[in-house]
């Protein structure tokens, strides 16, 4: 079928869903559609419930004055003043819409529709077409059937233009509800997914490469609320990798509304390690380190994974043997959405969601510092069991946790503002 991407207003292929560009002049209602939510049993209506909440925030101050549940699907009403391009733009990032339409409303009766539908088709370069009529006022005058033939035969007319119902350029869609009917032509592509907030929570490692903020962008895709996690070693390195991660929060809190961003003073657990481990193990302990100070703030939330943008094989902490050992260093889950991607399936994603032209700003990880020339490459349990057990760095991840900075961020009015570290998460 064709559906408008979520970046642009390109009109992308995807089989048996044709969409013509946007022509938004006169939008009065727009009606959303979701897919995978259509699926689940009897706690549907927890999820339909948390992504009416979802729009209703994303598009608070923009003109969608009410959104109601029909039959698999939620109508939305515009106020005269709606900027549909904003709301628009905000529907795109609500996880859970599978596509939304802009429809125009008009009298119940056929000329007023065939008036409405020759001008909105007016504004597109088309050949052919095809009319699909849903009626959930089974008492008009005219079966659906009926007023497709009558309307195409209208529009064959007005457009010199013929009928295909298999693959049209354009598709003219009709409801006719109780008093009046709705009127479209475009149907614009969502984020899929589930809502966010219908998931359990999840801590998330974010570094301010490409890859943890794509990371984090799919597994709230998937419904799940997260918690970021920052390590950095100032004063050893500069600020510059704090304030490019608070950025890469701020964006994805688009997505999630209210986002709660730990700073981890790492240098003093890394100068622990670096004095009493070899330095082929040294990338193996930060991340095995990391993940135990990342669970103590996940117990916090009663989260139940953490979530990090690791790649198989991208770099030598990263090979399967070392995830394993690394693995072993937490008690939850550890979630890592891009392990099987290549960089530039990520990269492509980066774009798309905003995130990467923050993340290729110039800064100094805090993996780098210290790092060993010959990083271990296949890293083995037993010996780093040994290696840990002869100092002991509790007193360091401790300390790292309870001197860690809390910021919060609030998307609210199309804008994300920082907010006191009280704020419920």
């Amino acid at each position: 079928m064709n559906i408008v991407s979520e970046k642009t207003s390109q009109v992308v292929p995807m089989t048996g869903l044709r969409v013509a560009p946007n022509d938004t002049a006169g939008v009065t209602h727009v009606v959303i559609h979701y897919h995978e939510i259509a699926l689940k049993g009897n706690n549907r209506r927890f999820f339909e419930k948390k992504l009416q909440r979802n729009i209703m925030h994303a598009t608070a101050g923009l003109g969608l004055a009410e959104l109601q549940r029909f039959s698999g699907r939620l109508m939305g009403v515009l106020e005269p003043h709606a900027d549909w391009e904003k709301i628009a733009e905000a529907l795109r990032r609500v996880f859970g819409i599978a596509y939304f339409a802009p429809m125009i409303k008009t009298a119940q009766n056929i000329d007023a529709i065939t008036q409405t539908a020759l001008s909105l088709l007016a504004a597109r370069n088309f050949a052919t077409f095809k009319v699909e009529t849903k009626r959930a006022q089974k008492t008009f005058h005219l079966t659906s059937p009926q007023i497709n033939a009558l309307l195409g035969e209208r529009i064959c007319s007005h457009f010199k233009a013929s009928v295909d119902l298999s693959q049209p350029e354009v598709t003219l869609w009709l409801e006719i509800s109780d008093d009046y009917a709705l009127v479209y032509c475009d149907r614009i592509l969502g984020a899929g997914g589930l809502p966010v907030g219908t998931g359990e929570r999840a801590v998330c490692l974010i570094s301010g490469g490409i890859d943890s903020p794509v990371a984090a962008y799919r597994l709230m895709k998937r419904g799940v609320k997260l918690v970021f996690v920052h390590f950095h070693s100032a004063p050893f390195t500069n600020t510059a990798s704090q304030r490019l991660v608070e950025r890469q929060v701020q964006l994805l809190t688009r997505y999630q509304f209210l986002s709660s961003l730990y700073l981890v003073p790492f240098a003093d657990v890394q100068r622990h390690i670096v004095a009493n481990s070899p330095p082929s193990l040294r990338m193996v302990l930060y991340r095995r380190a990391m993940l135990r100070i990342a669970e103590r703030i996940a117990q916090d939330y009663h989260a139940q994974a953490l979530v990090t943008g690791e790649n198989v094989a991208q770099v030598a902490s990263q090979t399967l043997a070392n995830i394993n050992v690394i693995n072993q260093a937490a008690g939850l889950a550890v979630i890592r959405p891009l392990a099987g991607d290549d960089k530039q399936e990520i990269i492509t994603q980066a774009r798309r969601i905003g995130t990467f032209d923050i993340s290729v700003e110039p800064f100094e990880d805090c993996c780098s510092l210290f790092a060993a020339r010959n990083p271990e490459t296949h890293a083995h349990l037993e010996s780093v069991l040994r290696c840990e057990a002869q100092f002991d760095l509790e007193p360091e991840i401790e300390k790292a946790r309870q001197q860690a900075v809390l910021k919060r961020y609030r998307f609210k009015h199309h804008a994300c503002e920082e907010v006191a570290a009280a704020a419920e998460n």
